[in-house]
């Protein structure tokens, strides 16, 4: 990114190394894009499953997480673009669209995990209210989430300019997007950026999966004298790993990219003593964790959940009346609590 950017690095990167270094990077971000973007399509495909979609209304969730994820992936080429060209040539209704697009489909697929984490602690905490969801109801929670998201993003939208930049060693300046707001209200508005793309949904999350995975441990508890001890043993494991995994990838992808766009914007000082290649190193392995959320999500949440497997499985038979379990798509397990066995839908 360049200047004062913190999205997700569509502004003209000031690259330093030679062109084999900036053409280096950019493979990575497109291999990354074509992985990410395979993931999230198939995701839609195991998601239009007639079984699926029988078995409940979550798969609303998940499919919305794939669209954003897949929009945020899409903007990947432009990024490259401006690595390769070290400009901006896409203009301003560019700068407008493009990082738009960019802080709305952040935020939806950061809402969207934070509501899928909610659905889950529902599954488990009031499992015959969880059994019965309104699909109704979850579509009108995603329009409110991608309302929020698009409120977010509108001020960026209104503000954002293209403007020439400084120029370059052996050129004339560089075409940059830049927000034409005080530096005291851009600050104020990437902290609010902050809390609500990062800070609020992580904590929500964190909480939500630790009163789960208490449940669960509750669950293994009251167990303890199970004919099948392994099995419970093996499930909860499976639980804690998947729970560990979901909140690890979130603060590891998204934690790192704010820091460092906040401290360009209240440590300048300290980071003046990073060089400028340093610089434009930082700034691409932040832009690659970002983007690595939307990559991994599909493992997560789809190809990796017992649900994946089912619809293998149900490919695979002439007749459609295999049964799919919703929980399994988000890794549930049949657990019994307080004495009655019910389908949780626990961790990823």
């Amino acid at each position: 990114m360049n200047q004062t950017s913190n999205t997700s690095s569509v502004l003209p990167a000031q690259a330093h190394g030679g062109l084999w270094l900036t053409s280096l990077l950019g493979a990575v971000l497109l291999v990354m894009c074509i992985l990410g973007v395979l993931g999230n399509i198939y995701t839609l495909v195991v998601t239009q499953s007639a079984a699926v979609h029988r078995s409940g209304s979550m798969y609303i969730y998940i499919v919305n997480l794939a669209l954003a994820d897949l929009l945020y992936l899409c903007t990947i080429p432009f990024v490259v673009g401006t690595y390769l060209a070290r400009d901006w040539p896409f203009g301003e209704t560019g700068c407008r669209v493009l990082l738009s697009l960019d802080l709305l489909t952040m935020h939806a697929s950061v809402f969207v995990l934070s509501a899928m984490s909610l659905e889950r602690y529902r599954a488990v905490s009031r499992p015959f209210v969880a059994h019965h969801p309104s699909i109704r109801r979850h579509r009108v929670v995603v329009l409110v989430l991608w309302g929020a998201s698009f409120l977010l993003t509108l001020p960026m939208m209104v503000m954002i300019r293209l403007s020439e930049g400084r120029p370059g060693p052996s050129s004339g300046p560089k075409r940059i997007c830049f927000p034409t707001w005080t530096p005291e209200a851009f600050k104020a508005y990437l902290s609010v950026l902050f809390c609500t793309s990062v800070l609020g949904p992580g904590m929500l999350i964190v909480s939500l999966y630790t009163a789960l995975l208490r449940n669960y441990w509750v669950a293994q508890a009251n167990l303890g004298s199970s004919s099948r001890p392994a099995r419970r043993r093996g499930i909860m494991q499976k639980v804690v790993s998947m729970i560990f995994c979901i909140i690890l990838t979130y603060w590891a992808c998204f934690l790192p990219f704010w820091v460092w766009q906040l401290a360009k914007l209240f440590s300048p000082g300290m980071l003046r003593a990073i060089s400028p290649a340093a610089h434009t190193y930082v700034n691409f392995f932040v832009t690659c964790l970002t983007y690595g959320n939307s990559c991994v999500n599909p493992l997560l949440y789809t190809l990796l959940t017992r649900n994946y497997k089912d619809y293998l499985l149900q490919k695979g038979q002439s007749s459609g009346s295999t049964r799919v379990d919703m929980g399994g798509m988000w890794g549930g397990e049949s657990v019994e609590l307080e004495g009655r066995e019910e389908e949780e839908e626990g961790a990823g």
